[in-house]
């Protein structure tokens, strides 16, 4: 597997790495077995975060006793000094470390920098002037707060969502922060759960020299997916490119990539599944989709207030409220049998 260096951090891994916010859905036994099942493999990067309930736990206890043999990055959502050391004390306690190797602001929704008021840079630097990080980064949805950050020459990795579903804003984002010899970090690299194949996802992924991807591991059968990737590269010949240019003729613009940062919604509607149910239902078909419990949560779309919170929420400025109006009458047309879906 081809290897990837992050930027200035000089981390040198190969570019297939763990993203563990799945692994806190599984038990602790199974989520242990599941990454060292993929140290074995040959990853080396594991990426997790303070909000991720007890993913650090079962990360800690996966490779105690094994800090030197792998890398670890966390992040923290924490808005005040205070917070960052709380965050930061509990996350070296979890995963069994005295220090990360990448701590990155969760979710950015602004660069922090030195002198702005906030502290919270400045926590950062202290952090790693004691050893406890050894480089810094963040996470952001904003296209606008990752552009700034990049530019800003003030952190050394960048995690943004990256699919072959991005567009040319996003792919002109992975330049810039190639220009800034900024690691560049790809969450959601399958959209969410839309993107169901994964010799492709991988293909177009290992044409950037910068891009590291994190795919998140619920199951074993998953993870073998991506272990298979170590000693059988795929390459992007014309059958693939074919395929993701179909894939990006359906799927590219306005759509839900499922990352709930509009919610929650006053009226308690689940947005981040009943605004990409038509989706869902086709690409990823399951009998729980027509369940009656998810039945009676997109009858929850008909009581939206169009109050605008989740427009002004959504990182990818979708008119949310007409995405949910649009996913409901498909699935009234799918219960009624007037569409089959597989």
């Amino acid at each position: 597997m081809k290897q990837i260096t992050l930027g200035t951090t000089g981390i040198t891994v190969p570019q297939n790495a763990f993203g563990a916010l799945p692994i806190q859905r599984v038990s602790f036994d199974e989520a242990v077995s599941i990454l060292r099942r993929a140290y074995e493999g040959g990853m080396r990067l594991f990426d997790t975060a303070r909000v991720y309930t007890d993913s650090e736990e079962k990360l800690g206890a996966a490779f105690d006793g094994m800090r030197d043999k792998i890398y670890i990055t966390s992040k923290t959502q924490a808005k005040t000094p205070k917070g960052f050391w709380k965050d930061l004390e509990t996350t070296l306690r979890n995963l069994r470390t005295d220090y990360l190797d990448v701590y990155q602001f969760h979710c950015a929704d602004r660069c922090f920098a030195p002198g702005d008021g906030t502290g919270m840079y400045e926590a950062m630097l202290e952090a790693k002037a004691q050893g406890k990080i050894r480089h810094i980064g963040l996470t952001a949805h904003k296209l606008g707060v990752a552009k700034s950050c990049a530019k800003s020459g003030l952190y050394e990795t960048l995690q943004f969502p990256f699919s072959y579903l991005s567009s040319e804003k996003e792919l002109e984002l992975v330049e810039i922060c190639r220009k800034n010899n900024m690691g560049f970090i790809a969450m959601k690299a399958l959209a969410g759960g839309l993107i169901n194949n994964s010799r492709a996802a991988m293909a177009y992924m290992l044409q950037f020299d910068n891009v590291l991807p994190i795919w998140g591991v619920q199951r074993r059968e998953e993870l073998e997916e991506w272990l298979r990737f170590m000693d059988d590269e795929p390459v992007m010949d014309g059958e693939i490119a074919a395929f993701i240019e179909q894939e990006r003729k359906e799927l590219r613009g306005d759509f839900c990539r499922g990352c709930g940062y509009c919610m929650p919604c006053p009226q308690g509607i689940m947005i981040n599944q009943c605004a990409r149910m038509s989706l869902m239902l086709r690409r990823a078909p399951s009998e729980n989709w027509l369940s009656e419990s998810m039945q009676a949560e997109m009858r929850k779309i008909e009581t939206c207030l169009e109050c605008g919170a989740c427009t002004d929420k959504c990182p990818y400025e979708l008119n949310t409220p007409e995405l949910l109006k649009k996913n409901y009458e498909d699935y009234k047309q799918v219960l009624a049998g007037k569409i089959k879906v597989q």
